[in-house]
């Protein structure tokens, strides 16, 4: 069951850093819960609506982003990712190039509904089977 868990989370993170890439914000929204809660180097809270508007209108772009030393922890509920990122892009027009570990916690999405601290929902651009980032958060590393 782990294996079958790990093929498909390191097929969503692939899918996850080419939607980032490209800014596909309908690839963005099947990957990110819509009650994303995401930590970010700068110690800000930045929702699912805050990500894909950033992508949305041009305020971020991300021209290269290489992944290495990924470490996946499956669960049977939900899966944790640690991988390492370098980012060459900018945000409002300003370069912003660095090396980021990022932790982001993967959890099954069953199209009809999904499962958020005590809250459950529909899923909509959902499909059976498929994992969605619930929380992550990064930090700058030096």
């Amino acid at each position: 069951m782990h294996a079958s868990i790990t093929a498909a989370i390191q097929d969503a993170e692939e899918r996850l850093r080419q939607a980032m890439l490209s800014s596909d914000i309908a690839a963005l929204e099947a990957l990110l819960h819509p009650d994303l809660l995401f930590v970010n180097h700068m110690g800000w809270t930045v929702t699912r609506e805050d990500d894909l508007d950033a992508h949305r209108g041009g305020l971020l772009k991300i021209h290269a982003l290489d992944l290495s030393e990924q470490c996946i922890l499956p669960r049977a509920d939900c899966a944790v990712v640690s991988v390492l990122a370098r980012i060459a892009g900018s945000y409002n027009g300003v370069p912003a190039n660095g090396t980021f570990r990022f932790m982001r916690t993967w959890a099954p999405d069953s199209g009809a509904g999904a499962a958020a601290g005590e809250a459950a929902r529909a899923t909509p651009g959902a499909t059976a089977g498929a994992w969605r980032v619930i929380a992550a958060s990064s930090v700058m590393v030096v």
